[in-house]
């Protein structure tokens, strides 16, 4: 199991460290998941996640591949920016959701989820006829999300100007992007993995409140943002997730153009629990016939919204989940099901 530089920092602060992404990471601090998420909607939070993988692309034909390879437009993407898009497989299936950041005209960094990284790497070196440059430094980043509506006034002083929401610049021998994964405004900063525990003790003592993994799941659930492996997953196309605001058909060849030019009865919703109980992940649904019409991908009682809630792949309306042989009536439900007073776009183009 590997640990991430701040996982002596995760001890010393009495955290409850479960397995994940083949990582040893924090699930919730002393003062409980309820607390964390909380401090994150209303205040500020930060997060260890150095377990989420750094891959550089660079050289002339950096571009060329990137923009074939994803299925966002790269030529949107300028210097200093970062750009939401996945990578898809021949099927229109989604290997991995990413961010891009375009740190010069030429080099850009690659932010894979933890657990498809070393996947995520080998897929793009198999695919490189452009013959860019491409390096996995996982290894030799750790990266840290503070979030919240009051992230900004503790990660000021580690940028050189104020970044708008899916700006990045890289400054101080960091690299500091305004994007996050909680549905608040928010930074995160990709710091040397040496540097990373001295960073994060710096915010605690300044007042940043250390969060987990649970409170980072409901936030992103709440807020709708979707997870590699239960939203997406390479067994079924990205216009089935949901991501068909990123998958430009205008921009030229991208993998899995071809596959996803085609009608999918599929698709992804957001539903309330309207009796007792809790509806989890695989869950089975039923329509008004009670025929099966799709299985939850995520599902909780998150501590803002304060109400059992989930999302759903469906090919029909769901009115119905089977949990533990008894039927729980559900309601689909306009989504996100948080929104903040002031959000910042979901993603960036």
């Amino acid at each position: 199991m590997k640990r991430t530089p701040l996982y002596d920092s995760h001890l010393k602060l009495g955290a409850k460290m479960v397995p994940f992404a083949g990582f040893e990471m924090p699930v919730q601090y002393s003062m409980g998941l309820i607390e964390e998420h909380n401090s994150v909607r209303n205040n500020v939070g930060m997060f260890d996640v150095s377990h989420m993988g750094e891959i550089f692309v660079s050289g002339d034909s950096s571009f060329d591949f990137l923009q074939r390879v994803t299925c966002n437009d790269l030529s949107k993407l300028q210097i200093g920016k970062a750009q939401y898009s996945a990578l898809l497989n021949q099927n229109g299936g989604v290997i991995d959701d990413i961010i891009v950041y375009k740190l010069e005209e030429s080099r850009y960094l690659i932010c894979a989820n933890a657990s498809n990284c070393e996947k995520d790497f080998e897929w793009l070196v198999s695919q490189n006829r452009e013959k860019a440059d491409l390096k996995n430094q996982s290894s030799s980043w750790g990266q840290i999300a503070v979030q919240g509506p009051n992230a900004k006034n503790f990660v000021q002083k580690y940028c050189s100007k104020e970044l708008k929401y899916f700006e990045c610049e890289e400054y101080g021998g960091n690299i500091v992007a305004r994007t996050g994964y909680t549905g608040e405004d928010g930074f995160e900063i990709f710091v040397p993995a040496q540097k990373t525990a001295a960073l994060w003790n710096e915010l605690l003592q300044a007042g940043v409140l250390p969060c987990g993994l649970g409170a980072r799941d409901t936030l992103r659930l709440e807020a709708c943002y979707p997870l590699h492996g239960h939203e997406l997953s390479e067994e079924y196309s990205a216009l089935e997730s949901g991501l068909g605001w990123i998958v430009k058909f205008s921009k030229g060849d991208f993998i899995g153009k071809e596959a996803l030019q085609k009608t999918f009865e599929r698709k992804l919703v957001g539903f309330f629990v309207l009796d007792p109980g809790i509806v989890r992940e695989g869950t089975p649904l039923f329509d008004e016939n009670d025929k099966p019409c799709g299985f939850v991908t995520s599902g909780t009682k998150t501590p803002t919204v304060n109400k059992a809630l989930g999302l759903a792949l469906v090919s029909n309306s769901p009115k119905f989940a089977e949990v533990r042989g008894r039927k729980l009536r559900v309601e689909i439900t306009k989504t996100p099901f948080y929104r903040t007073s002031n959000p910042p776009p979901r993603f960036k183009d």
